[in-house]
């Protein structure tokens, strides 16, 4: 497994709990979907580039995956690892990102208004993963 993803998977899980605020990037004040994966990775101690002004609704795929690999990201075409990132379709044109464990992910709930873990669904599960620095 690699090293940086699973300590981002590790900071992650210490990050449940954390309340949901649009556009949040502090676990401070609050974390959104994004603001979460590219916390997570900076305590891990990687520095990702942000996208300013995202809304992931309305967004079209391909400017979230422009995103991701601004961000360094790559897709993973091999067996999933801890800290690869799911990019999930949500209904409405909305897209939602957390971070993959073995059988759970994490990600922030907007509907909970918090950070959760949960098992890895069947939507979660047929997402494409993105990987760190490398595509497999």
């Amino acid at each position: 497994m690699d090293d940086i993803g699973v300590r981002a998977f590790a900071a992650a899980r210490a990050m449940v709990g954390v309340r949901f605020r649009f556009q949040g990037c502090d676990p401070a004040t609050g974390l959104d979907c994004v603001g979460l994966v590219w916390a997570a990775y900076a305590e891990a101690g990687v520095r990702l580039a942000r996208p300013g002004g995202y809304p992931l609704r309305g967004w079209a795929r391909e400017r979230v995956e422009t995103a991701l690999i601004a961000a360094g990201f790559a897709p993973a075409e091999c067996a999933g690892q801890a800290g690869d990132v799911a990019l999930v379709a949500l209904p409405a044109g909305q897209f939602h990102v957390g971070l993959i464990g073995t059988d759970n992910w994490i990600h922030a709930h907007a509907g909970l208004r918090r950070v959760v873990e949960a098992p890895v669904d069947a939507a979660v599960r047929a997402a494409p993963r993105w990987r760190l620095g490398q595509g497999g």
